[in-house]
């Protein structure tokens, strides 16, 4: 996935003798070239947090760099982005009462299950999340339904980190789904973890059937 564009104030800055920075501005006429921080970013060919970019070096029509440079005004520490799933007018209740924290929390333990220790630096959610929900009428009042089964699809970006291993960053599909919301002592919740994954249409044609393949669970 690409690095997201950099719109910061613009400089006066001599480029450095670099012959892939010159190759990347013959590639890229009219454009720029970011300049990427690699105490943010594992792979400048994977996806790159915003504030992993220090800036952008502009290319001229011609493919050549124009001795002008754009600032990232967020260049730093990456941070958690949850605005996509937040932003969104879905019930989420099911997720208690910080759906973020929630999520994030349900992500780690998968890494966590694969490589003890492991912790997240920092995670984002890429995209709108997809979800379905089934439920039963509310015998008080036949315009509500009760919530009975659930599963929500989140397309992400998240850095790891484990004890013993290298840092890197990943991208994937998350898929939870939760059956028997309306009888909690019978709740049953399964989770996907489907790295590399960017396809939330497949994802959401795969909700249906994984939320009511939990009915046939036995509950933990």
């Amino acid at each position: 996935m690409g690095e997201p564009p950099v719109t910061g104030s613009v400089v006066r800055r001599e480029p450095p003798d670099d012959p892939g920075l010159v190759a990347a501005a013959a590639q890229s006429p009219g454009g720029s070239v970011a300049e990427i921080d690699p105490a943010y970013a594992d792979d400048p060919n994977g996806y790159v947090p915003g504030e992993a970019i220090r800036g952008a070096w502009l290319v001229g029509p011609d493919g050549v760099l124009t001795g002008e440079y754009r600032e990232n005004p967020h260049h730093g520490r990456p941070r958690d982005d949850f605005g996509k799933l937040l932003d969104q007018d879905a019930w989420f209740d099911w997720l208690g009462d910080d759906p973020a924290a929630a999520l994030r929390e349900a992500v780690t333990d998968c890494f966590a299950g694969q490589a003890p220790g492991a912790t997240l630096t920092w995670m984002k959610v890429l995209e709108p999340p997809r979800a379905a929900t089934t439920g039963r009428p509310d015998p008080d009042n036949e315009q509500y339904l009760i919530p009975t089964r659930t599963a929500l699809a989140v397309c992400f970006a998240a850095q790891i980190q484990a004890p013993d291993r290298e840092r890197a960053t990943v991208c994937g599909i998350f898929t939870w789904a939760a059956s028997g919301l309306d009888r909690p002592a019978e709740r049953r919740d399964r989770v996907w973890l489907d790295l590399d994954g960017t396809d939330l249409d497949l994802a959401e044609k795969q909700l249906p059937p994984r939320m009511y393949a939990l009915d046939e669970e036995t509950p933990s």
